[in-house]
């Protein structure tokens, strides 16, 4: 069996774990929000704190991070120009947007640790640095043009500044840059934590899933589910033979890409008046999809 395969499987086993773990109502209905929060503002923050700060980056990363904004601006900028070729709505279209740029992170960077090496981590941070800002603004603002509510600049500019994933990588990127050491009971104590947020966080993800009226919304989620799973690797794929990105670096630009998109994205639908329940069912089928699309790309395409 394929190394990509025999990596991936276990990612998607704890996501099945935490759908079935849902539905059981075990421990509790009330135990998945909590602890979907404590992974998005601790463990997954301690985890890129504690390692960032002694990792070193090469020049690998200009051409990572060129590959990857690539890529979501042409996927992004492709659904601008053929939108009004779709019958739906606006708030429709802006989950159809979130749906096929924003990454789930969770499921990026357990990818990243099975299948990048012990730089793997170097590579997830240049990747966050450069796909959480993008792609927040890109769609705060489809959804501050398209949503319900909207929001404005300043929406984009609160989100970027309270993401607790941005703030992170930049306490890691400034320890990196100015050679300060973190204490060491507080970098063990990073350490400790940080091992807890890839299984926290891919059960949370399997908890969020919801399969209800698939049916009814049948094009929105394939046509995200496409652009966010075919064709956005695809973009980053050729981005990177342009610029010549090769190697883990190659491997890191086509995780990122094909993973699925992110539970968050629920969340800034119903915040700011795009079609949420749309956005549900997008989640929950580029989350089963990619547990045949990811290996299949990252074997046809990766280094």
């Amino acid at each position: 069996m394929s190394p990509v395969v025999l990596a991936i499987i276990p990612i998607f086993g704890l996501i099945l774990l935490g759908f079935i773990l849902r539905r059981l109502e075990f421990p509790s209905l009330d135990f998945w929000p909590v602890s979907e929060r404590l992974t998005y503002y601790v463990l997954f923050p301690a985890l890129l704190v504690s390692g960032m700060a002694d990792r070193a980056f090469d020049g690998s990363a200009l051409g990572l991070a060129l590959t990857l904004a690539g890529a979501v601006c042409l996927v992004g900028a492709f659904l601008m120009l053929v939108k009004n070729m779709f019958a739906m709505d606006g708030p429709a279209f802006t989950s159809v947007f979130q749906g096929a740029i924003r990454p789930n992170t969770y499921v990026g960077m357990s990818a990243a640790a099975a299948l990048l090496g012990p730089d793997w981590m170097t590579l997830s941070a240049v990747a966050l640095l450069t796909l959480v800002p993008l792609v927040n603004v890109l769609c705060v603002l489809v959804l501050s043009r398209h949503g319900k509510y909207g929001g404005g600049l300043g929406r984009v500019g609160l989100e970027l500044v309270k993401n607790p994933l941005i703030l992170a990588c930049a306490v890691g990127l400034l320890l990196n840059v100015t050679g300060l050491a973190l204490p060491r009971l507080l970098n063990d104590l990073l350490a400790i934590l940080g091992t807890a947020a890839l299984p926290m966080g891919l059960l949370a993800v399997g908890a969020g899933l919801r399969m209800e009226g698939l049916g009814e919304r049948a094009l929105p989620v394939v046509l995200a589910s496409l652009a966010h799973l075919v064709a956005l690797p695809l973009a980053a794929f050729g981005c990177a033979q342009l610029l010549g990105v090769t190697g883990f670096a190659l491997d890191a630009a086509l995780i990122y890409t094909a993973i699925p998109v992110s539970v968050s994205a629920f969340i800034l639908a119903r915040q700011m008046g795009g079609d949420h329940r749309v956005m549900a069912l997008i989640i929950t089928v580029q989350t089963a999809l990619s547990a045949v699309t990811m290996p299949i790309l990252l074997h046809l395409l990766g280094s």
